[in-house]
Protein backbone atom coordinates (compact mmCIF):
# COMPACT_ATOMS: atom_id res chain seq x y z
CA UNK A 1 0.00 0.00 0.00
CA UNK A 2 0.95 3.56 -0.87
CA UNK A 3 2.86 5.45 2.55
CA UNK A 4 3.69 8.98 1.52
CA UNK A 5 6.87 10.72 2.52
CA UNK A 6 7.22 14.35 4.15
CA UNK A 7 8.40 16.26 6.74
CA UNK A 8 6.21 19.05 8.74
CA UNK A 9 8.20 21.74 8.97
CA UNK A 10 7.74 25.43 10.13
CA UNK A 11 6.61 26.51 6.73
CA UNK A 12 3.95 24.03 6.66
CA UNK A 13 3.08 24.67 9.69
CA UNK A 14 2.13 28.58 9.37
CA UNK A 15 0.32 27.79 6.18
CA UNK A 16 -1.91 25.43 7.92
CA UNK A 17 -2.56 28.08 10.41
CA UNK A 18 -3.25 30.66 8.50
CA UNK A 19 -5.97 28.44 6.35
CA UNK A 20 -7.71 27.42 9.77
CA UNK A 21 -7.65 30.89 10.71
CA UNK A 22 -9.67 32.30 7.50
CA UNK A 23 -11.88 29.17 7.18
CA UNK A 24 -13.04 30.14 10.76
CA UNK A 25 -13.64 33.59 9.47
CA UNK A 26 -15.17 32.53 6.55
CA UNK A 27 -17.65 29.82 7.62
CA UNK A 28 -18.58 32.33 10.52
CA UNK A 29 -18.99 35.15 8.50
CA UNK A 30 -22.82 37.24 8.88
CA UNK A 31 -23.47 37.04 5.10
CA UNK A 32 -26.80 37.53 3.26
CA UNK A 33 -27.69 34.09 0.91
CA UNK A 34 -27.60 36.41 -1.60
CA UNK A 35 -23.37 37.33 -0.96
CA UNK A 36 -23.00 33.38 -0.86
CA UNK A 37 -24.69 32.55 -3.69
CA UNK A 38 -22.45 35.09 -5.20
CA UNK A 39 -19.45 33.63 -3.76
CA UNK A 40 -20.08 30.90 -4.69
CA UNK A 41 -20.94 31.37 -8.74
CA UNK A 42 -17.46 33.44 -8.77
CA UNK A 43 -15.79 30.46 -7.46
CA UNK A 44 -17.11 28.44 -10.33
CA UNK A 45 -16.29 30.41 -13.02
CA UNK A 46 -12.70 31.23 -11.49
CA UNK A 47 -12.62 27.38 -11.11
CA UNK A 48 -13.78 26.52 -14.64
CA UNK A 49 -11.88 28.89 -16.08
CA UNK A 50 -7.99 28.55 -14.32
CA UNK A 51 -8.54 24.64 -14.60
CA UNK A 52 -8.75 25.41 -17.97
CA UNK A 53 -6.39 27.93 -19.25
CA UNK A 54 -3.46 26.22 -17.00
CA UNK A 55 -4.04 23.24 -19.42
CA UNK A 56 -3.41 25.94 -22.68
CA UNK A 57 -7.74 26.46 -23.23
CA UNK A 58 -7.35 30.50 -24.34
CA UNK A 59 -10.88 32.00 -23.26
CA UNK A 60 -10.70 34.59 -20.95
CA UNK A 61 -13.35 34.59 -17.85
CA UNK A 62 -15.73 36.65 -19.04
CA UNK A 63 -16.12 34.18 -21.67
CA UNK A 64 -16.22 31.29 -19.63
CA UNK A 65 -19.15 33.18 -18.12
CA UNK A 66 -21.00 33.54 -21.06
CA UNK A 67 -20.19 29.88 -21.98
CA UNK A 68 -21.87 28.89 -18.49
CA UNK A 69 -24.72 31.14 -18.72
CA UNK A 70 -25.51 29.13 -22.01
CA UNK A 71 -25.02 32.04 -24.27
CA UNK A 72 -22.89 32.02 -28.02
CA UNK A 73 -19.19 32.94 -28.14
CA UNK A 74 -16.80 33.24 -31.23
CA UNK A 75 -14.18 30.49 -30.39
CA UNK A 76 -13.44 26.73 -30.67
CA UNK A 77 -15.72 24.10 -30.41
CA UNK A 78 -12.81 22.19 -28.47
CA UNK A 79 -12.21 25.07 -25.70
CA UNK A 80 -16.17 25.54 -25.59
CA UNK A 81 -16.42 21.95 -24.48
CA UNK A 82 -13.30 22.15 -22.50
CA UNK A 83 -15.30 24.19 -20.38
CA UNK A 84 -18.65 22.78 -19.97
CA UNK A 85 -17.04 19.25 -19.15
CA UNK A 86 -15.00 21.29 -16.46
CA UNK A 87 -18.46 22.25 -15.02
CA UNK A 88 -19.89 18.75 -15.47
CA UNK A 89 -17.06 18.05 -12.65
CA UNK A 90 -17.48 21.14 -10.42
CA UNK A 91 -21.29 19.19 -10.27
CA UNK A 92 -20.69 16.36 -9.82
CA UNK A 93 -17.84 16.88 -6.83
CA UNK A 94 -21.14 18.85 -5.14
CA UNK A 95 -22.78 15.54 -5.28
CA UNK A 96 -20.25 13.69 -3.49
CA UNK A 97 -21.14 13.07 -0.05
CA UNK A 98 -19.21 9.80 0.55
CA UNK A 99 -15.50 8.54 0.57
CA UNK A 100 -13.84 9.28 -2.42
CA UNK A 101 -12.57 6.31 -4.24
CA UNK A 102 -10.92 5.10 -7.70
CA UNK A 103 -14.56 5.16 -9.30
CA UNK A 104 -14.29 8.89 -8.67
CA UNK A 105 -11.08 9.29 -10.76
CA UNK A 106 -12.41 7.13 -13.32
CA UNK A 107 -15.92 9.24 -13.63
CA UNK A 108 -14.02 12.50 -13.48
CA UNK A 109 -12.03 11.72 -15.75
CA UNK A 110 -14.63 10.43 -18.57
CA UNK A 111 -16.67 13.94 -17.50
CA UNK A 112 -13.42 16.05 -18.18
CA UNK A 113 -12.84 14.67 -21.53
CA UNK A 114 -16.37 14.26 -22.81
CA UNK A 115 -16.44 14.47 -26.74
CA UNK A 116 -12.85 15.69 -26.27
CA UNK A 117 -11.25 11.73 -26.10
CA UNK A 118 -12.39 8.85 -28.33
CA UNK A 119 -14.64 6.47 -25.95
CA UNK A 120 -11.79 4.01 -25.47
CA UNK A 121 -9.95 6.49 -23.93
CA UNK A 122 -12.54 7.77 -21.63
CA UNK A 123 -12.93 6.92 -18.31
CA UNK A 124 -10.30 4.52 -18.63
CA UNK A 125 -6.71 4.15 -18.24
CA UNK A 126 -3.91 4.73 -20.58
CA UNK A 127 -2.54 1.91 -22.22
CA UNK A 128 0.68 3.60 -23.39
CA UNK A 129 3.78 5.05 -22.46
CA UNK A 130 3.58 9.42 -22.68
CA UNK A 131 5.94 11.89 -21.52
CA UNK A 132 5.51 15.44 -20.53
CA UNK A 133 6.81 18.37 -22.38
CA UNK A 134 7.83 21.65 -22.04
CA UNK A 135 5.61 23.34 -24.40
CA UNK A 136 7.76 25.63 -25.66
CA UNK A 137 10.99 24.17 -25.93
CA UNK A 138 9.45 20.02 -26.60
CA UNK A 139 12.56 19.05 -23.94
CA UNK A 140 10.85 16.16 -21.81
CA UNK A 141 10.87 17.56 -18.23
CA UNK A 142 9.17 13.99 -16.83
CA UNK A 143 8.28 10.71 -18.19
CA UNK A 144 5.34 9.48 -15.88
CA UNK A 145 5.37 5.29 -15.16
CA UNK A 146 4.59 2.42 -17.78
CA UNK A 147 1.12 1.76 -18.03
CA UNK A 148 1.20 -1.49 -17.05
CA UNK A 149 1.98 -0.05 -13.57
CA UNK A 150 -0.91 2.46 -13.66
CA UNK A 151 -3.93 0.51 -12.42
CA UNK A 152 -1.74 -1.05 -9.28
CA UNK A 153 -0.33 2.30 -8.68
CA UNK A 154 -3.74 3.41 -8.52
CA UNK A 155 -5.38 1.00 -6.53
CA UNK A 156 -2.19 1.02 -4.03
CA UNK A 157 -3.00 4.76 -3.35
CA UNK A 158 -6.66 4.96 -2.76
CA UNK A 159 -6.04 1.81 -0.18
CA UNK A 160 -3.65 4.51 1.77
CA UNK A 161 -6.64 7.06 1.40
CA UNK A 162 -9.22 4.52 2.63
CA UNK A 163 -6.93 3.18 4.87
CA UNK A 164 -7.61 4.69 8.70
CA UNK A 165 -4.08 6.27 8.59
CA UNK A 166 -5.12 8.69 6.24
CA UNK A 167 -8.04 10.02 8.46
CA UNK A 168 -5.13 11.33 11.02
CA UNK A 169 -3.69 13.22 8.25
CA UNK A 170 -5.13 17.02 8.10
CA UNK A 171 -7.36 17.25 5.29
CA UNK A 172 -5.04 19.86 3.53
CA UNK A 173 -2.20 17.76 3.60
CA UNK A 174 -4.60 14.13 2.25
CA UNK A 175 -5.55 16.88 -0.71
CA UNK A 176 -1.93 17.73 -1.21
CA UNK A 177 -0.56 14.60 -1.36
CA UNK A 178 -3.76 13.19 -3.93
CA UNK A 179 -2.75 16.09 -6.36
CA UNK A 180 0.59 14.83 -6.68
CA UNK A 181 0.19 11.20 -6.51
CA UNK A 182 -2.49 11.19 -9.15
CA UNK A 183 -0.48 14.19 -11.53
CA UNK A 184 2.44 11.58 -10.81
CA UNK A 185 1.06 8.43 -12.09
CA UNK A 186 -1.32 10.00 -14.77
CA UNK A 187 -3.23 7.26 -15.38
CA UNK A 188 -4.94 8.86 -18.66
CA UNK A 189 -3.36 10.14 -22.19
CA UNK A 190 -4.91 13.14 -21.51
CA UNK A 191 -6.80 15.23 -18.77
CA UNK A 192 -4.77 14.02 -15.83
CA UNK A 193 -3.77 17.51 -14.40
CA UNK A 194 -7.53 18.46 -14.66
CA UNK A 195 -8.57 15.55 -13.40
CA UNK A 196 -5.70 15.36 -10.28
CA UNK A 197 -6.91 18.70 -9.16
CA UNK A 198 -10.50 17.87 -9.08
CA UNK A 199 -10.08 14.81 -6.95
CA UNK A 200 -7.79 17.00 -4.28
CA UNK A 201 -10.71 19.43 -4.62
CA UNK A 202 -13.09 16.52 -3.19
CA UNK A 203 -10.81 15.45 -0.92
CA UNK A 204 -11.04 18.59 0.66
CA UNK A 205 -14.63 19.34 0.93
CA UNK A 206 -15.51 15.56 1.40
CA UNK A 207 -13.31 16.02 4.57
CA UNK A 208 -14.93 19.33 5.84
CA UNK A 209 -13.00 21.86 3.97
CA UNK A 210 -14.80 23.23 1.48
CA UNK A 211 -15.08 26.65 3.27
CA UNK A 212 -18.48 27.23 2.20
CA UNK A 213 -17.14 26.29 -1.65
CA UNK A 214 -16.25 30.56 -1.63
CA UNK A 215 -12.46 29.54 -3.08
CA UNK A 216 -10.62 28.35 -5.94
CA UNK A 217 -7.31 27.01 -5.89
CA UNK A 218 -6.80 26.23 -9.19
CA UNK A 219 -7.00 30.53 -9.87
CA UNK A 220 -2.91 30.06 -7.65
CA UNK A 221 -1.88 27.35 -9.58
CA UNK A 222 -2.72 28.95 -12.93
CA UNK A 223 -1.91 32.90 -11.98
CA UNK A 224 2.13 31.22 -11.87
CA UNK A 225 2.00 27.97 -13.79
CA UNK A 226 5.51 27.77 -14.58
CA UNK A 227 6.00 27.68 -10.64
CA UNK A 228 3.34 25.04 -10.35
CA UNK A 229 4.67 22.59 -12.81
CA UNK A 230 8.47 23.26 -11.49
CA UNK A 231 6.95 21.91 -8.35
CA UNK A 232 5.53 18.83 -9.05
CA UNK A 233 8.02 18.10 -11.37
CA UNK A 234 11.29 18.69 -8.72
CA UNK A 235 9.23 16.25 -6.79
CA UNK A 236 8.71 13.45 -9.57
CA UNK A 237 12.10 13.79 -10.64
CA UNK A 238 13.86 12.92 -7.65
CA UNK A 239 16.00 10.16 -7.86
CA UNK A 240 14.63 7.53 -5.62
CA UNK A 241 12.80 3.61 -6.13
CA UNK A 242 9.26 4.04 -5.52
CA UNK A 243 6.15 6.55 -5.49
CA UNK A 244 6.37 5.75 -1.16
CA UNK A 245 9.97 7.14 -1.80
CA UNK A 246 9.24 10.52 -2.96
CA UNK A 247 9.33 13.34 0.00
CA UNK A 248 6.28 15.66 -0.94
CA UNK A 249 7.65 18.16 1.43
CA UNK A 250 8.49 20.53 -1.41
CA UNK A 251 5.08 20.12 -3.23
CA UNK A 252 3.32 20.44 0.54
CA UNK A 253 4.80 23.32 1.22
CA UNK A 254 3.40 24.92 -2.34
CA UNK A 255 -0.12 23.44 -1.74
CA UNK A 256 -0.12 24.65 1.78
CA UNK A 257 0.84 27.90 0.95
CA UNK A 258 -1.86 28.86 -2.33
CA UNK A 259 -4.20 27.65 -0.17
CA UNK A 260 -3.75 30.07 2.59
CA UNK A 261 -3.33 32.57 0.02
CA UNK A 262 -6.55 32.06 -1.43
CA UNK A 263 -8.38 31.14 1.47
CA UNK A 264 -6.54 34.99 2.73
CA UNK A 265 -8.09 36.72 0.03
CA UNK A 266 -11.47 35.07 0.23
CA UNK A 267 -11.54 35.97 3.86
CA UNK A 268 -10.36 39.94 3.78
CA UNK A 269 -13.54 39.99 0.86
CA UNK A 270 -16.22 38.58 3.10
CA UNK A 271 -14.79 40.77 6.14
CA UNK A 272 -15.74 43.90 3.69
CA UNK A 273 -19.36 42.65 3.04
CA UNK A 274 -19.97 41.02 6.85
CA UNK A 275 -21.31 43.28 9.56
CA UNK A 276 -19.75 43.53 13.13
CA UNK A 277 -20.61 40.58 15.19
CA UNK A 278 -22.50 43.09 17.76
CA UNK A 279 -24.65 44.04 14.22
CA UNK A 280 -25.47 40.29 13.28
CA UNK A 281 -26.47 40.00 17.28
CA UNK A 282 -28.48 43.22 17.26
CA UNK A 283 -30.61 42.32 13.53
CA UNK A 284 -29.72 39.29 11.68
CA UNK A 285 -29.15 39.05 8.27
CA UNK A 286 -29.69 42.04 6.34
CA UNK A 287 -29.34 42.82 2.62
CA UNK A 288 -26.80 46.42 2.09
CA UNK A 289 -25.91 47.94 -0.97
CA UNK A 290 -22.10 48.30 -1.75
CA UNK A 291 -22.35 52.11 -0.46
CA UNK A 292 -24.82 51.02 2.64
CA UNK A 293 -21.81 48.62 3.34
CA UNK A 294 -19.53 51.45 2.74
CA UNK A 295 -20.79 53.42 5.76
CA UNK A 296 -21.89 51.08 7.84
CA UNK A 297 -17.77 49.84 7.92
CA UNK A 298 -16.87 53.88 8.14
CA UNK A 299 -19.01 54.43 11.44
CA UNK A 300 -17.70 51.13 12.99
CA UNK A 301 -14.53 52.12 12.15
CA UNK A 302 -14.75 55.36 13.33
CA UNK A 303 -17.56 55.77 15.37
CA UNK A 304 -19.80 58.33 13.29
CA UNK A 305 -19.64 59.83 9.76
CA UNK A 306 -20.86 63.31 8.84
CA UNK A 307 -22.27 64.78 6.09
CA UNK A 308 -18.26 66.35 4.97
CA UNK A 309 -17.34 62.32 5.26
CA UNK A 310 -19.74 60.59 3.33
CA UNK A 311 -19.62 63.22 0.38
CA UNK A 312 -15.78 62.45 0.79
CA UNK A 313 -16.28 58.74 1.19
CA UNK A 314 -19.07 58.18 -1.75
CA UNK A 315 -18.02 61.36 -3.98
CA UNK A 316 -18.62 59.58 -7.22
CA UNK A 317 -22.48 59.50 -6.05
CA UNK A 318 -24.83 62.51 -6.01
CA UNK A 319 -26.12 63.37 -2.41
CA UNK A 320 -29.92 62.59 -3.13
CA UNK A 321 -28.76 58.76 -3.56
CA UNK A 322 -26.54 58.75 -0.59
CA UNK A 323 -29.12 60.48 1.96
CA UNK A 324 -31.73 57.79 0.48
CA UNK A 325 -29.41 55.07 1.98
CA UNK A 326 -28.54 56.91 4.94
CA UNK A 327 -32.96 56.75 5.62
CA UNK A 328 -32.70 52.88 4.23
CA UNK A 329 -30.19 52.20 7.19
CA UNK A 330 -31.99 54.36 9.98
CA UNK A 331 -35.06 52.61 8.65
CA UNK A 332 -33.68 49.25 9.19
CA UNK A 333 -32.81 50.29 12.63
CA UNK A 334 -28.59 50.31 11.85
CA UNK A 335 -28.00 53.28 12.68
CA UNK A 336 -29.59 56.81 13.94
CA UNK A 337 -28.73 60.77 13.10
CA UNK A 338 -27.71 62.94 16.00
CA UNK A 339 -27.62 66.81 15.34
CA UNK A 340 -29.17 69.54 13.20
CA UNK A 341 -29.18 69.29 9.41
CA UNK A 342 -26.22 70.94 8.88
CA UNK A 343 -24.22 69.32 11.43
CA UNK A 344 -25.62 66.02 11.60
CA UNK A 345 -23.87 63.10 12.49
CA UNK A 346 -24.75 59.61 11.78
CA UNK A 347 -23.97 56.56 14.43
CA UNK A 348 -24.71 52.64 15.24
CA UNK A 349 -27.56 51.75 17.31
Amino acid sequence: MYKPTYTINNKILSYIGSIEASREVIENAPLVPAYEAKFRQEAIIRTVHHGTHIEGNPLDTGEVAAVLEGEEIDARDRDIQEILNYRKVLSYIDRKKREVTEKDLLAIHKLTVERLLRSDASGKYRKTQVVVKNSKTGEVSFKPPEAALVAGLVKDFFGWLSDSEASDFHPVLVAGITHYVLAYIHPFVDGNGRASRAIATMVLFQRGYDVKKFFSIEEYFDRNAPRYYKTLQSVSNQKVESLSDRDLTPWLEYFCEGLAEELNRVKEKVKKLSLDVKLKGKTGQIALSERQLKLVEFIETYGSVSNKQWRTLLREYSDDTILRDLKDLQKKKLIKKKGSTKGAVYILR
